[in-house]
């Protein structure tokens, strides 16, 4: 299988790496034995969270492929954000993992910028690492974030953290487009490894996997990391990852315009809309309500599975408070619509921006109906 570099850690991973929580799914057996077909097709990467089920991933892991420990990445995420926290969990990690030190320790899910300094801070988990590194029980740190990039943009400009995780797919891209624009070149300057996490937006993108995953092998991160609980999907996975060519720009923007995912509601953030003559800005509304709910409530029937899976996903980041606050500084909002036309003559992407309009309002300022 391909590898990349890890950064500048002096490791390499390849393309396609194993992520534990989907472990909590199924059994013992069944884990040892996809655990040990992903080893034995060529995978170096294991990731997992002290968090998983209490545990209980790191143990399946531990008691899986712990004899074969020379033959992989070992990573695990920690949500401590005091120091002596994360080096109690961090023991408690490598029991259940049967090792004696991970190559990469992950601060897990840094949300805020009070974690974050809380992390950096005088007692700080970050200290904990590092006594965790001298007593050579880890390797090298990172921190992993779901949705807005802008804790982990934050991160990498105050320390010299060696990996971030963080959620890439060709449906959020249009979500939080800044993990792309901003964060990602951030890193590369930083020499800092990226981890892709949800490279099927949480199981959203399942229908379209082979595209999911050749989009997702082909942004420049170190590997692209997945949940896998059934032969069937690890058999898959594998596929996608021996098979992946680079697509080209060309097929990336017919994706964008064909992913039935993305249909005719997501915003691609063209900006081929303005000007608006009622000065609204038309891609900002838009992403703060792909920040909102992913974008997923779009008044679209579908079936009762389909409607129950974005129902689930919709807020499944978090950043709804924040939209609705940025929503509310703005100036010109989308209830300014006069309902011209001029915007829906110009999607390329055959978007009723008028009625989207409308929707994002409700949701952005809280209306009752719509």
């Amino acid at each position: 299988m391909l590898t990349r570099p890890f950064g500048q850690t002096g490791l390499a991973s390849t393309l396609l790496g194993f992520g534990g929580f989907h472990l909590l799914e199924i059994d013992l057996e069944t884990s040892t034995r996809l655990l040990n077909t992903y080893l034995d097709s060529g995978g170096n990467y294991i990731e997992t969270a002290a968090n998983y089920g209490n545990g209980e991933s790191e143990r399946k892991i531990g008691q899986a492929i712990s004899h074969r420990r020379q033959e992989y990445m070992l990573v695990s995420k920690i949500a401590d954000r005091d120091r002596d926290g994360f080096l109690r969990t961090l023991d408690r990690s490598l029991e259940n993992l049967q090792t004696d030190h991970l190559d990469v320790v992950l601060m897990h899910g840094v949300a805020t910028r009070a974690e974050l300094d809380q992390i950096l801070g005088p007692g700080g988990a970050i200290e904990g690492f590092l006594t965790a590194r001298e007593a050579g029980k880890a390797d090298h740190v990172g921190l992993s974030m779901h949705g807005r990039p802008d804790v982990l943009i934050e991160a990498l400009k105050q320390y010299p953290f060696e990996a971030v995780m963080t959620t890439i797919n060709y449906y959020d891209r249009f979500n939080f487009p800044a993990i792309e624009d901003e964060l990602l070149p951030l890193a590369a300057e930083k020499g800092c490894a990226v981890i892709l996490m949800k490279p099927l937006a949480d199981g959203l993108l399942w229908q379209s996997a082979p595209e999911a995953f050749q989009y997702a092998f082909s942004r420049p991160v170190s590997v692209v990391v997945t949940g896998i609980n059934t032969d069937a999907m690890l058999r898959d996975d594998l596929t996608f990852a021996n098979d992946y060519v680079p697509p080209t720009d060309e097929a990336l923007e017919q994706l964008y315009h064909d992913a039935p995912e993305l249909g005719n509601y997501v915003c691609r953030q063209c900006g081929l809309c303005l000007p608006c003559p009622e000065q609204i800005n038309l891609p900002l509304i838009f992403l703060m309500e792909g920040h909102y709910d992913r974008q997923m409530r779009d008044g679209i029937i579908r079936n009762a599975s389909d409607f129950a899976l974005r129902d689930r996903l919709r807020f499944w980041f978090g950043n709804d408070r924040q939209a609705r606050e940025d929503y509310a500084a703005l100036t010109v909002k989308a209830d300014r619509c006069t309902d011209c036309g001029l915007c829906n003559e110009r999607c390329p992407y055959g978007i009723d921006v008028m009625r989207k309009l409308k929707i994002a309002d409700y949701k952005l300022a809280g209306r009752s109906i719509y």
